[in-house]
């Protein structure tokens, strides 16, 4: 399948940190695409093109760099954001899920109240490695009744699993562009 104009002219934009956050990790960071103003709005763009015409109700971003890309798609969408924080960082009732990293274990968080049975939620993160961050949120919005309409990304690490995983938990998944290999 041929990918998208698009997604070369992000992928191009990403730079790679190796051995952060520790050695044999090869970190995709994603802040050369925010500091550009027009690659970052070619990137909200392609969330915004994407979804504009889908009943939604909330976009839901996952701690931290989820919250800059979900809060932009919410506001551009005229949805409301749900911040799928880290645990402890919540101040209201919350909800928990711990789940599995590639280099160890974290647990999210979203408050209780934070939307209501039936609401139909995109849920976005900057990248999908293992896939543990996105399948925990996913659950937390499950467990208080909301339906996750599609997952998305800037980017999968497809040999890392996690994009098939999520794939085979019958959840969508929307990524920008991938990484193989170093």
């Amino acid at each position: 399948m041929e990918k998208p104009f698009y997604a070369e002219y992000i992928r191009e934009r990403i730079r790679t940190v190796p051995d952060w956050p520790q050695p044999g990790i090869m970190f995709r960071d994603i802040t050369p695409l925010l500091q550009d103003k027009k690659t970052f709005r070619v990137l909200v763009d392609v969330f915004v093109h994407r979804y504009m015409d889908q009943k939604l109700d909330y976009v839901a971003g996952v701690d931290a760099r989820g919250f800059i890309l979900g809060a932009v798609v919410a506001y551009e969408l005229n949805l409301g954001f749900i911040p799928v924080r880290k645990k402890g960082k919540l101040p209201f009732d919350t909800v928990a899920e711990e789940y599995e990293l590639e280099y160890g274990s974290a647990t999210v968080e979203i408050h209780t109240d934070a939307c209501t049975a039936g609401d139909r939620i995109l849920l976005i993160d900057d990248l999908v490695a293992t896939g543990g961050t996105m399948l925990a949120a996913a659950k937390l919005l499950d467990r208080i009744g909301a339906k996750v309409v599609e997952t998305a990304a800037i980017v999968d690490l497809p040999e890392l699993g996690g994009s098939k995983l999520i794939r085979e938990q019958g959840i969508p998944l929307f990524t920008v562009c991938d990484f193989e290999g170093h």
